[in-house]
Protein backbone atom coordinates (compact mmCIF):
# COMPACT_ATOMS: atom_id res chain seq x y z
CA UNK A 1 0.00 0.00 0.00
CA UNK A 2 1.15 3.78 -0.50
CA UNK A 3 3.69 4.91 2.87
CA UNK A 4 2.18 6.39 5.40
CA UNK A 5 2.95 10.05 5.94
CA UNK A 6 3.35 10.46 9.70
CA UNK A 7 5.67 13.26 11.42
CA UNK A 8 6.95 10.31 13.54
CA UNK A 9 7.56 8.06 10.48
CA UNK A 10 8.74 11.04 8.69
CA UNK A 11 11.29 12.01 11.94
CA UNK A 12 13.06 8.07 11.86
CA UNK A 13 13.52 7.74 8.04
CA UNK A 14 15.40 10.89 8.02
CA UNK A 15 17.47 10.12 10.50
CA UNK A 16 20.61 9.10 8.05
CA UNK A 17 22.12 12.44 7.64
CA UNK A 18 22.03 13.35 4.10
CA UNK A 19 18.62 11.64 3.90
CA UNK A 20 16.88 14.59 6.06
CA UNK A 21 17.90 16.99 3.85
CA UNK A 22 16.27 15.43 0.89
CA UNK A 23 12.78 16.26 1.91
CA UNK A 24 12.07 19.44 2.20
CA UNK A 25 9.71 18.76 5.29
CA UNK A 26 12.74 16.59 7.23
CA UNK A 27 14.14 19.69 6.67
CA UNK A 28 11.49 21.93 8.12
CA UNK A 29 10.96 19.90 11.43
CA UNK A 30 14.43 18.52 12.11
CA UNK A 31 16.01 22.22 11.97
CA UNK A 32 14.27 25.26 10.67
CA UNK A 33 17.36 27.05 10.08
CA UNK A 34 19.06 24.16 7.45
CA UNK A 35 15.89 25.29 4.82
CA UNK A 36 18.00 27.38 3.08
CA UNK A 37 21.05 24.81 2.98
CA UNK A 38 20.36 21.60 0.72
CA UNK A 39 19.99 21.93 -2.88
CA UNK A 40 16.11 20.07 -3.84
CA UNK A 41 18.00 17.39 -5.63
CA UNK A 42 17.76 14.71 -3.29
CA UNK A 43 21.55 13.95 -2.88
CA UNK A 44 23.73 17.54 -2.87
CA UNK A 45 24.20 18.71 0.31
CA UNK A 46 26.47 22.09 0.47
CA UNK A 47 29.63 22.61 3.08
CA UNK A 48 28.70 23.19 6.30
CA UNK A 49 30.24 27.02 6.24
CA UNK A 50 27.95 28.58 3.37
CA UNK A 51 27.30 31.73 5.00
CA UNK A 52 24.08 31.08 5.94
CA UNK A 53 25.14 30.22 9.72
CA UNK A 54 23.75 33.15 11.50
CA UNK A 55 20.27 31.25 10.63
CA UNK A 56 21.04 29.17 13.83
CA UNK A 57 22.28 31.91 15.87
CA UNK A 58 19.74 33.37 18.62
CA UNK A 59 18.12 37.10 17.71
CA UNK A 60 20.11 39.24 19.31
CA UNK A 61 18.66 43.11 19.98
CA UNK A 62 22.21 44.33 19.88
CA UNK A 63 20.94 47.44 20.54
CA UNK A 64 21.11 51.30 21.72
CA UNK A 65 18.60 52.33 24.32
CA UNK A 66 18.43 55.27 26.61
CA UNK A 67 16.24 57.11 29.33
CA UNK A 68 16.30 60.21 31.12
CA UNK A 69 14.03 61.60 33.53
CA UNK A 70 13.29 64.63 33.86
CA UNK A 71 10.48 67.53 36.44
CA UNK A 72 7.58 65.45 35.70
CA UNK A 73 7.90 62.42 34.08
CA UNK A 74 10.84 60.31 31.89
CA UNK A 75 11.77 60.00 28.39
CA UNK A 76 12.84 56.68 27.07
CA UNK A 77 13.99 55.76 23.48
CA UNK A 78 15.78 53.01 21.15
CA UNK A 79 16.91 52.22 17.86
CA UNK A 80 14.96 49.61 15.94
CA UNK A 81 17.49 46.92 14.86
CA UNK A 82 17.39 43.24 15.88
CA UNK A 83 20.49 41.31 14.16
CA UNK A 84 20.64 37.69 14.01
CA UNK A 85 24.58 37.68 14.03
CA UNK A 86 25.65 39.49 10.99
CA UNK A 87 21.66 39.47 9.27
CA UNK A 88 19.32 42.17 10.21
CA UNK A 89 16.13 39.89 10.85
CA UNK A 90 13.98 43.37 11.62
CA UNK A 91 14.98 47.07 11.09
CA UNK A 92 11.87 48.65 12.57
CA UNK A 93 11.63 46.89 15.53
CA UNK A 94 9.84 48.41 18.64
CA UNK A 95 12.53 47.84 21.75
CA UNK A 96 10.23 50.36 24.22
CA UNK A 97 7.96 47.41 25.81
CA UNK A 98 4.75 48.90 28.11
CA UNK A 99 4.46 46.99 31.57
CA UNK A 100 2.23 48.83 32.93
CA UNK A 101 0.46 52.09 32.15
CA UNK A 102 3.00 54.28 32.99
CA UNK A 103 5.82 52.11 33.63
CA UNK A 104 8.04 51.11 30.81
CA UNK A 105 10.90 49.40 29.72
CA UNK A 106 13.63 49.41 27.62
CA UNK A 107 15.30 45.72 26.27
CA UNK A 108 18.77 45.06 25.10
CA UNK A 109 20.71 41.78 24.84
CA UNK A 110 18.63 38.59 23.91
CA UNK A 111 15.24 38.95 22.25
CA UNK A 112 13.56 36.11 23.71
CA UNK A 113 15.19 36.56 27.03
CA UNK A 114 14.20 40.19 27.30
CA UNK A 115 10.64 39.29 26.41
CA UNK A 116 9.79 36.88 28.25
CA UNK A 117 11.15 38.58 31.44
CA UNK A 118 9.18 41.67 30.43
CA UNK A 119 5.92 39.31 29.87
CA UNK A 120 6.44 37.87 33.25
CA UNK A 121 6.75 41.55 34.79
CA UNK A 122 3.73 42.63 33.11
CA UNK A 123 1.66 39.61 34.23
CA UNK A 124 3.07 40.25 38.00
CA UNK A 125 2.13 44.00 37.49
CA UNK A 126 -1.51 42.66 36.80
CA UNK A 127 -1.90 41.01 39.40
CA UNK A 128 -0.67 43.61 41.70
CA UNK A 129 -2.47 46.43 40.57
CA UNK A 130 -5.88 44.21 40.99
CA UNK A 131 -4.58 42.89 44.77
CA UNK A 132 -4.23 46.66 45.65
CA UNK A 133 -6.64 48.25 43.67
CA UNK A 134 -3.82 51.35 42.53
CA UNK A 135 -1.85 51.81 40.25
CA UNK A 136 1.90 50.11 40.73
CA UNK A 137 5.34 52.12 41.55
CA UNK A 138 8.13 52.39 39.11
CA UNK A 139 10.55 50.39 41.75
CA UNK A 140 7.91 48.16 42.71
CA UNK A 141 8.52 47.42 38.56
CA UNK A 142 12.23 47.56 38.96
CA UNK A 143 12.44 45.06 41.74
CA UNK A 144 10.68 42.23 39.93
CA UNK A 145 12.51 42.43 36.72
CA UNK A 146 16.04 42.78 39.15
CA UNK A 147 14.53 39.47 41.33
CA UNK A 148 14.06 37.63 37.55
CA UNK A 149 17.53 38.72 36.18
CA UNK A 150 19.52 38.58 39.35
CA UNK A 151 18.22 34.43 39.76
CA UNK A 152 18.64 33.68 36.63
CA UNK A 153 21.62 35.18 35.42
CA UNK A 154 23.18 32.09 34.12
CA UNK A 155 20.49 31.56 31.56
CA UNK A 156 19.64 35.12 30.52
CA UNK A 157 21.51 38.16 28.52
CA UNK A 158 19.34 40.81 29.58
CA UNK A 159 20.03 44.22 29.86
CA UNK A 160 16.82 46.39 30.68
CA UNK A 161 16.07 50.34 31.34
CA UNK A 162 13.13 50.56 33.70
CA UNK A 163 11.37 53.97 33.13
CA UNK A 164 8.30 55.01 34.06
CA UNK A 165 5.75 57.51 36.53
CA UNK A 166 4.01 57.30 39.96
CA UNK A 167 2.25 59.60 41.90
CA UNK A 168 4.67 58.93 45.05
CA UNK A 169 7.93 59.84 43.12
CA UNK A 170 7.18 60.98 39.92
CA UNK A 171 9.43 60.50 36.70
CA UNK A 172 12.13 57.83 37.67
CA UNK A 173 15.00 55.84 36.00
CA UNK A 174 16.47 52.36 37.04
CA UNK A 175 19.33 50.57 35.24
CA UNK A 176 19.11 46.66 35.30
CA UNK A 177 22.54 45.87 33.76
CA UNK A 178 23.15 41.85 32.49
CA UNK A 179 24.30 40.67 35.81
CA UNK A 180 20.91 41.64 37.32
CA UNK A 181 22.15 44.67 39.65
CA UNK A 182 19.74 47.38 40.05
CA UNK A 183 20.86 51.34 40.18
CA UNK A 184 18.69 54.50 39.96
CA UNK A 185 19.65 56.83 37.93
CA UNK A 186 19.14 60.47 36.41
CA UNK A 187 20.19 59.15 33.19
CA UNK A 188 21.10 55.51 32.04
CA UNK A 189 21.89 54.14 28.52
CA UNK A 190 22.23 50.63 27.39
CA UNK A 191 22.99 48.12 24.61
CA UNK A 192 25.99 47.87 22.35
CA UNK A 193 25.81 51.50 21.03
CA UNK A 194 25.79 52.90 24.31
CA UNK A 195 29.55 52.67 24.60
CA UNK A 196 30.19 54.75 21.68
CA UNK A 197 28.00 57.95 23.62
CA UNK A 198 29.76 57.78 27.16
CA UNK A 199 31.78 60.77 25.90
CA UNK A 200 28.40 62.52 24.54
CA UNK A 201 26.48 62.02 27.60
CA UNK A 202 28.97 63.03 30.37
CA UNK A 203 29.57 65.84 28.33
CA UNK A 204 25.77 67.39 27.21
CA UNK A 205 23.92 65.69 30.47
CA UNK A 206 23.20 68.18 33.10
CA UNK A 207 20.35 67.95 36.02
CA UNK A 208 17.03 69.42 35.76
CA UNK A 209 17.27 69.53 32.15
CA UNK A 210 13.47 70.44 30.49
CA UNK A 211 11.49 67.95 28.93
CA UNK A 212 12.70 69.49 25.29
CA UNK A 213 16.01 69.29 26.16
CA UNK A 214 15.93 65.16 27.79
CA UNK A 215 14.02 64.94 24.17
CA UNK A 216 17.42 66.37 22.33
CA UNK A 217 19.73 64.46 24.32
CA UNK A 218 17.91 61.15 23.54
CA UNK A 219 17.80 61.81 20.17
CA UNK A 220 21.13 63.25 19.44
CA UNK A 221 22.37 60.26 21.57
CA UNK A 222 20.97 57.33 20.14
CA UNK A 223 22.00 58.92 17.05
CA UNK A 224 25.47 58.79 17.35
CA UNK A 225 25.45 55.38 18.92
CA UNK A 226 23.44 54.44 15.71
CA UNK A 227 25.55 55.96 12.89
CA UNK A 228 28.94 54.33 14.98
CA UNK A 229 27.33 50.78 15.93
CA UNK A 230 26.91 48.34 13.47
CA UNK A 231 24.41 46.25 15.36
CA UNK A 232 22.23 49.46 15.79
CA UNK A 233 20.23 51.68 13.55
CA UNK A 234 17.22 52.08 11.93
CA UNK A 235 14.39 54.48 13.11
CA UNK A 236 13.94 55.71 16.74
CA UNK A 237 10.94 55.23 18.71
CA UNK A 238 10.56 57.44 21.77
CA UNK A 239 8.31 57.51 24.37
CA UNK A 240 7.53 60.23 26.72
CA UNK A 241 5.94 59.19 29.77
CA UNK A 242 4.18 61.97 32.39
CA UNK A 243 1.13 62.29 34.58
CA UNK A 244 -1.19 62.07 31.68
CA UNK A 245 -0.23 59.44 30.18
CA UNK A 246 2.24 58.43 27.34
CA UNK A 247 3.03 60.04 23.96
CA UNK A 248 4.84 57.67 21.02
CA UNK A 249 7.16 59.47 19.10
CA UNK A 250 8.85 58.43 15.97
CA UNK A 251 12.02 59.44 13.99
CA UNK A 252 12.44 57.65 10.45
CA UNK A 253 15.67 56.92 9.08
CA UNK A 254 16.39 59.16 6.67
CA UNK A 255 15.13 62.30 9.07
CA UNK A 256 17.69 61.74 11.64
CA UNK A 257 19.59 64.95 12.90
CA UNK A 258 23.24 62.89 12.31
CA UNK A 259 24.04 60.17 10.09
CA UNK A 260 24.07 57.34 9.25
CA UNK A 261 27.59 57.59 8.11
Amino acid sequence: GPPSMSVSGLVAQSAPGAAAMSSFAGRELLNPANVMEASYDAGTTLQQDNGLNFLGKEVDTGTTIMAVQYDGGVIVGADSRVSTGVYISNRASDKITAVDDRIYCCRSGSAADTQAVSDYVRYFLDQHRMEYGQPPKVATAANLFQMLCYQNKNMLTAGIIVAGWDKEKGGQVFALPIGGALMEREYATGGSGSTYIYGFCDAFFKPGMTKQQCEDFVTKGLCHAMARDGSSGGIIRMAIIDESGVERKFIAGDKLPYGPL
